[in-house]
Parts: C-alpha cells; sequence; structure tokens
C-alpha cells in the first residue's frame, strides 16, 4: 500500500498506529459515518476533518462523525467572531487532499488545528489518513501532540 503524507508523518514521529482499508464510496452516509460503518466501531469513534474560516483565516476542526461542527465552538476555540465552512476547492489546496480524505497529520500547509474534546473518552479514534478508503487509528493525545493542536468543545448532536 503506498503511503500517504498523514502515514509518513506517523511514521518518522514512531507514533503508535494502525492503518484500515475502508470503502471509499460513502453512499449516502458521508465518509466518517460510512468509515464507523466498516470498522464496526461507534461512530463517536470516527472523526471527520473539516476546514472552516474564522474572520478569513482558515483552521481545523477534527470532531466526530456522530455530531456536526459548531460554527460558534469553532470560532470561540480560534479567538475570533465568526466562522464558516471553507469550500471544499480551498480545503483541498491548503491541506493538500480532497475532500473526503483530508487528514490532520501532514497538511500541505499546517493550520491551527482543534480536535473535539470527546476523543479523550476513548483509547483510540479514527482519523482519514489522507486519502479516501483509508483511516488510521491512533490515540487522542498522540494525535494532539503530533500535530501541535488542542482540545475544545467544538461538536453538536446531529
Amino acid at each position: 500500500m503506498a503511503g500517504t503524507q498523514a502515514l509518513r508523518v506517523l511514521q518518522s514521529a514512531g507514533v503508535a498506529h494502525t492503518v484500515h482499508e475502508i470503502p471509499s464510496e460513502p453512499g449516502d452516509l458521508g465518509y466518517a459515518r460510512a468509515a464507523a460503518l466498516a470498522l464496526g466501531v461507534e461512530e463517536a469513534r470516527v472523526f471527520k476533518t473539516l476546514v472552516a474560516l474564522v474572520d478569513d483565516e482558515a483552521v481545523v476542526a477534527v470532531v466526530p462523525s456522530s455530531g456536526q461542527l459548531s460554527l460558534k465552538a469553532i470560532a470561540e476555540a480560534a479567538g475570533g467572531k465568526r466562522a464558516e465552512m471553507a469550500p471544499p476547492a480551498l480545503a483541498e489546496r491548503l491541506t493538500g487532499y480532497v475532500v473526503g480524505g483530508i487528514s490532520p497529520l501532514g497538511q500541505k500547509k499546517p493550520l491551527r488545528t482543534f480536535v473535539d474534546e470527546s476523543a479523550i473518552l476513548f483509547e483510540t479514534v479514527f482519523v482519514s489518513a489522507g486519502r479516501r478508503g483509508l483511516d488510521v487509528s491512533l490515540a487522542p493525545d498522540d494525535l494532539v501532540a503530533i500535530t501541535g493542536c488542542e482540545y475544545a468543545d467544538l461538536a453538536v448532536e446531529r
């Protein structure tokens, strides 16, 4: 299996992780929810990586697939006043990944990143490994350490 930039970052840092191949076509579920179903884990353990614009600064929010990003919460976490979702083309250009495969790891342009605090409830969480159909599981504290991100209360129930 060809390594992605996200996997190269994990390998070079010596972070314990497991790579999981999953179906790359989510149907109506969305990529993260389809991944949870394919992996046989609860949706709250599979996190999606989203790019938002907070007062025109691009930031990354990593939230459980069981919820959705609160734009008010990401704005507050980033110290801004207003947030909106980044257009998909901008998210792809900034991260170097395609939508549905955006990873919080190994992005083309390092962006300030925030992980929903619910991640600490799990020994491991799943995030995209940098392409559709490929996820990686790792300890949430390792994700925070390797990305330099911080925990924040970001998600609201769907």
